[in-house]
Order: C-alpha cells, then structure tokens, then sequence
C-alpha cells in the first residue's frame, strides 16, 4: 500500500474527478507516479483539488468536463495531450445515482441518468481511445456497480446504466484488445461518499445489515482497484471486473 511509481510518468484523465470517488481515484494516481488531468462540472472544487495536489508537489491539473458533451470530451482530451502528451490511462468516473422504480421515475429522469452514467462513458471511450493509441496503447476504466450485477428496488435507471456500462467494457475491450488498449471495469459496492452520505438512514441501515464485512467501503478501496487496472500490474487483463463490495454479492 505504500509503493510509489505504480503508474510513473503515465498520463490520466479522469471523469467525475472533483469529489468523492473521482477525487481519490486522481490523487491515489498522482501520489503513484502519474500525470492527471482532473475533468468535472464543478470548476470550483475541480480547480481547488487540482491546487491542493499540486502544492503537494504532484503533476495535476483541471479541465471543464460535461461527459454527456462530446463537444466536451473532445475538448478535455486535446487539453490533456497539450498539457501533457497522449492519454495512457482513462477513467470513466462520473456518474449519478438517482432513485426511483418503473412507475415513479420520470422520463426525463431517466434520460438524465442514462445521458451520464452509459452515453458519458460511450462518448469518453470514443474520444479517448483515439490518444490511446497515439500513445502507443495504455488502459481505460470503467466505473460500474454492483447495482449492474444484482438487482435491487426503487434505482431502475442507475442499474440499467450500471449494466450497460459493463456491456460496453466488454464491447470496448474486444475492439481495441489488438491495439494494446486494456478496457476493464471496477464494481464498487455500498461506499463511504458524499453521495452516500445523502441517502436516508433507512437505507443505510438496510445496505448495512447485507454487508459480511459488517463496515461501509471507502473512497481509497475503490482507488486502488482503479490504480491495479491503470498500471502495468494488471497487463494481462482486459474485460474483467473487480468487484469492490465487502463480499455483498457473494449472498
């Protein structure tokens, strides 16, 4: 846990990168050797992480980043290769959970999710994977969910999302395999976030007494998977899933 250079000198993008599971999946990748582009909505916290990091004596810096634009995305992509060169790791972060079922979730709901969390990931593999191979090959991550592999009520658009994004991982891993671009997802579980954090008591409480390990997971168990996928480590790896949970789906 404490080896340095895991990633040295290799260059990130990273959607959804300005809180929560993003933040530390950048940081985890920065303190590890790597050069991180940080794209996000939020300019604001995006730019003041950005910052922080660097007044840690680490190469980060910050793009605005809407992955439902492909406008955007291309956009982020030249930034970060005038920057810093090619992409040779590319997270595909962001996402929004949103609930409700069959009959009460909104259409417009609905699209929303669907735009962020699957057509943000399509339109970051599109133009991503282009600076991939300019780099000579490199490694893409996909952040699903254990809510793409198990069903639950009342989040039909998140887990309809979160299933797609592991289709289009293994789509993306086939197509680009011969090219030296690795495509692999992390499923993290019930983790310990600010988005977390705004869910109620009840479902806390719920999430809590299915879990074996008995504990919520943290931002820096999910980085760390990440961190496995973006390095070398993991070469041999492509169209797999880590599964980052506390053993929930072994139920």
């Amino acid at each position: 846990m404490n080896a340095v250079g895991r990633v040295s000198d290799k260059i990130a993008l990273v959607s959804g990168a300005a809180q929560g599971l993003g933040a530390s999946q950048a940081g985890l990748l920065a303190r590890h050797g790597a050069r991180v582009m940080i794209g996000d909505l939020n300019d604001d916290v995006g730019q003041k992480l950005a910052g922080e990091l660097r007044q840690d004596g680490l190469e980060v810096d910050f793009v605005h980043l809407d992955v439902t634009s492909a406008q955007d995305w291309e956009h982020a992509v030249e930034r970060t290769e005038a920057r810093y060169g090619p992409i040779q790791i590319l997270v595909n972060n962001a996402g929004v959970v949103r609930p409700g079922g069959f009959e009460d979730e909104t259409v417009a709901g609905w699209r929303s999710v669907i735009e962020i969390n699957q057509t943000g990931v399509f339109l970051g593999i599109r133009h991503g994977a282009p600076s991939l191979r300019a780099a000579g090959g490199g490694s893409i991550v996909n952040l699903a969910s254990i809510s793409g592999i198990v069903g639950q009520a009342g989040f039909v658009a998140y887990q309809a999302s979160k299933g797609a994004v592991r289709q289009l991982t293994r789509a993306a891993a086939i197509q680009y395999a011969a090219e030296g671009i690795r495509v692999n997802a992390v499923c993290p579980g019930v983790i310990r976030t600010e988005m977390f954090e705004r869910t109620t008591e009840e479902y806390r409480d719920r999430r809590m007494a299915q879990l074996p390990m008995g504990r919520f997971g943290e931002p820096d168990e999910v980085a760390y998977a990440v961190l496995f996928l973006a390095s070398d480590e993991s070469s041999y790896m492509t169209a797999a899933e880590l599964v980052v949970d506390g053993g929930l789906t072994a139920q």
